[in-house]
């Protein structure tokens, strides 16, 4: 037989269901612009009807319902969205830095500008035709030196201003090494936090945003494989368990981390601090493992290409497998170099053929052979005269040479590894293919910028608050209470009837 009483409990399941769906969508609305915060709602069943199963349960036709219960609390998410963001923020991640590293060295070759080592060797060129025509005149001779100095400083300006860049981008790469052991700690520890309370039957929803930002996070340096593990004891269906993080490779996974686990990284053949020690020995990172997370190697040759680190390391450059060095500020300056020795060497031929309008005989105008030790030779810089402007002694009058060297502009030499090009088309070439460069990086970065925000746009409408939402299910869970509440008075006057009506009949 049914309790007397069942109705006001019936009621009662429901005063305390709808108030905790209250209280969920109060939550929600308080953290509507909390970063990373999952909306979350309350999962209502019904609770099982009267009378229960069994044997020796009592006979009626049907069950007979005895309300409602919040079954559980779990926050809206769509793991196959998740998984597009974070392919997409790796993606721009990878070309947001290139565009970054590419712009910064846009800025030191500074071209096209008369301010740019272009504008250097042009007015170069210029003074050694007014000395052609001015052989014997102290002060083309002056200008002609000047003109080469700032050619010199040119080639040195930017040599240097590439390494400091270059060198800036290897203490990002311990920088990022740094953040990334960080991010992987404290998910490992709050897998260790997620793992204690599951198995009591709680949702840690909260726990499961902190875990799933930080996871975002570190999809943006690495591609990562992100897989469940379920906790086990009396963790419920929907629990998301621990997380196992996986680095995607072109040969394999690598397990950083493993529920409460992880494996440091760090950098092989570094400084101690993380950061590489040359472009040279920028082979490989490892991940040293601690528990179940296995760690490994990591060959820069076997990087998946995506992710900030995978750009930074392409930056700052590494081995090639050959004995050299690539990358795109090791090739930039290799360019430089090539361009240099190239240009002292054709230029010092012609040089060395000519005689100066007075003192001793200099055969090399210019002195070293990259763009580091370029300079022009500290005997011209002293004495003008000695600048070999004649192809015959004596002949003050005589500009032959100084017109020659004018010309060498236009003569097609061999610079590193391209034949017959001149020195003003190599390097305009340089600047064209770092411009197309640029361009690619640029147009990427907004492809992937585009296609991020349409998955977080997406993602958004899942798992983001909307308050006129919000205020809707307020408004219907209010109401939901309130009836509830009437359902309680009435049960409580027809409960006041029967306890203090019945049986007073022919008082």
């Amino acid at each position: 037989m049914r309790s007397t009483f069942m109705g006001l409990e019936t009621s009662k399941r429901g005063l305390y269901t709808q108030q905790s769906a209250l209280y969920t969508t109060g939550h929600n609305i308080s953290n509507a612009n909390t970063l990373g915060y999952s909306r979350q709602r309350v999962n209502m069943q019904a609770t099982s009807g009267f009378p229960g199963v069994g044997i020796n349960a009592g006979t009626m036709p049907g069950f007979l319902g005895t309300g409602v219960e919040a079954g559980s609390i779990q926050r809206i998410r769509d793991g196959f969205v998740d998984k597009q963001y974070r392919n997409e923020s790796n993606q721009l991640g990878y070309w947001e830095n290139r565009t970054k590293n590419i712009s910064q060295m846009e800025d030191v070759l500074a071209e096209p500008s008369k301010y740019g080592l272009q504008g250097s060797l042009s007015e170069f060129w210029q003074a050694l035709q007014v000395l052609a025509g001015n052989p014997d005149n102290g002060g083309a001779r002056a200008v002609v030196v000047e003109r080469g100095v700032a050619v010199a400083d040119s080639f040195k300006y930017i040599d240097k201003s590439l390494k400091e860049i270059q060198d800036n981008i290897g203490q990002e790469i311990g920088v990022s090494v740094k953040d990334i052991n960080s991010i992987m700690d404290q998910i490992a520890g709050l897998n260790k936090q997620i793992a204690e309370v599951e198995p009591n039957g709680y949702l840690p929803n909260d726990l499961y945003d902190a875990r799933d930002a930080l996871v975002d996070e570190l999809s943006t340096y690495l591609p990562i494989e992100v897989k469940h593990v379920p906790t086990g004891g009396k963790a419920l269906a929907i629990a998301e368990g621990t997380l196992t993080v996986k680095i995607k490779t072109k040969n394999g996974e690598i397990t950083v981390i493993e529920g409460k686990d992880y494996a440091k990284m760090s950098v092989v053949g570094g400084d101690g601090e993380g950061k590489p020690a040359s472009p040279d020995k920028m082979e490989s990172f490892t991940f040293a493992g601690n528990g179940n997370a296995a760690g490994g190697p990591l060959k820069v040759e076997n990087m998946q290409e995506s992710g900030k680190l995978r750009s930074l390391v392409e930056s700052f450059g590494y081995p090639d497998g050959n004995g050299g060095v690539k990358g795109l500020y090791p090739d930039m300056l290799k360019k430089l170099d090539d361009m240099a020795k190239a240009f002292v060497t054709e230029f010092n031929k012609i040089h060395a053929k000519g005689e100066p309008l007075s003192g001793t005989k200099v055969n090399d105008f210019f002195q070293g052979n990259s763009a580091s030790t370029i300079e022009v030779a500290g005997e011209i810089q002293k004495d003008p005269n000695k600048f070999n402007a004649s192809d015959a002694a004596g002949e003050a009058g005589n500009g032959i040479i100084a017109l020659e060297l004018s010309k060498f502009q236009f003569n097609k030499i061999k610079i590193g590894d391209i034949d017959d090009t001149t020195i003003q088309s190599y390097y305009s070439g340089v600047i064209g293919e770092l411009g197309v460069e640029g361009q690619q990086a640029v147009k990427m970065t907004k492809n992937s910028l585009t296609l991020l925000g349409a998955v977080s746009n997406r993602r958004d409408s899942i798992s983001s608050v909307s308050l006129d939402e919000e205020m809707t299910d307020m408004i219907r869970f209010q109401q939901a209470y309130n009836a509830s509440a009437r359902m309680v008075t009435v049960m409580d006057e027809t409960l006041d009837k029967i306890i203090n009506g019945m049986g007073i009949v022919g008082r």
